[in-house]
């Protein structure tokens, strides 16, 4: 017994050691990610050329241009409200495309009901790529394409909306029970048949719930298309900023902000309507 005790001993003092030891090491690991992710935000912020000081300095300009903004113009409301909605129909068509091809693009990347894995990474890099590139980018390549005017933001619009509707909904068929696919390839349903009379039904509340989401974000996007010369109301704002018409500035800005609100509580409707 008395050899015993000094061995316990020994054997809880290593134990204890390798308890400190291994706390530790675990909190160097978090001082040097602390660190490592304060040293990446310094050196965003210097790349970024994050100045306070110029903000500060601008601030009184700002002010100055808010007061000449009011009262508002309102001189010109029926062109502010066909470039409205005109920037509603460019993210209206845009999405409905891209929700039409991105249905059964969808269910060939989804991994549980594709009959080829190939074609499913294939779909879901070029989904990948779609939605990896920016809206805006798209439609200044449309712009160099077709020329100015609404069809390049449609253009744009719609490429980059099918990766983004592709990638969500290929995620929602990956999630369905597998007993009722197993049970339809057990009877010898073809991978069309399966993917027209279980699949598709099964996803299409999900696949109506991302188009919406989709177009709400779309009508958002497609306010700052004109400005590159996609059409819709931001050639409305990037003239009125580039003559200093505050007044009128105000009154697009309003007009965004109102067809915006319409449109959320819009979509928010038919969401709980459909899906």
């Amino acid at each position: 017994m008395t050899l015993r005790a000094p061995a316990r001993r020994l054997a809880a003092g290593g134990y204890a050691e390798q308890l400190f030891s291994w706390r530790s090491r675990a909190g160097l690991i978090r001082a040097a990610s602390v660190l490592v992710a304060f040293a990446f935000v310094v050196g965003c912020a210097w790349i970024a050329k994050v100045e306070p000081g110029k903000l500060i300095e601008g601030l009184p300009r700002l002010l100055k241009w808010a007061a000449t903004a009011w009262p508002p113009n309102l001189s010109e409301l029926d062109a502010v409200a066909l470039r409205a909605a005109e920037t509603v129909a460019i993210a209206t068509i845009g999405t409905l495309a891209a929700a039409i091809v991105s249905a059964p693009l969808s269910m060939f990347a989804a991994a549980n009901v594709t009959p080829s894995p190939f074609a499913s990474r294939l779909i879901r890099g070029f989904a990948n790529g779609c939605r990896g590139i920016d809206t805006v980018v798209f439609a200044i390549l449309f712009v160099a394409a077709v020329g100015l005017g609404p069809f390049a933001g449609v253009l744009g619009m719609f490429i980059h909306s099918i990766g983004v509707i592709t990638k969500l909904n290929a995620e929602a068929i990956e999630t369905l029970p597998k007993a009722p696919l197993e049970a339809a390839a057990m009877t010898g349903a073809g991978t069309g048949s399966i993917m027209g009379h279980i699949v598709f039904p099964a996803v299409l509340p999900n696949l109506s719930s991302v188009s919406l989401y989709v177009w709400e974000a779309n009508v958002r996007t497609s306010t700052v298309l004109g400005i590159v010369g996609a059409g819709g109301i931001g050639i409305e704002i990037k003239a009125a900023i580039d003559l200093l018409d505050f007044q009128r500035l105000l009154t697009l800005t309003v007009a965004v902000l109102i067809m915006v609100t319409l449109i959320d509580q819009l979509s928010a409707w038919l969401r709980r309507r459909l899906v």
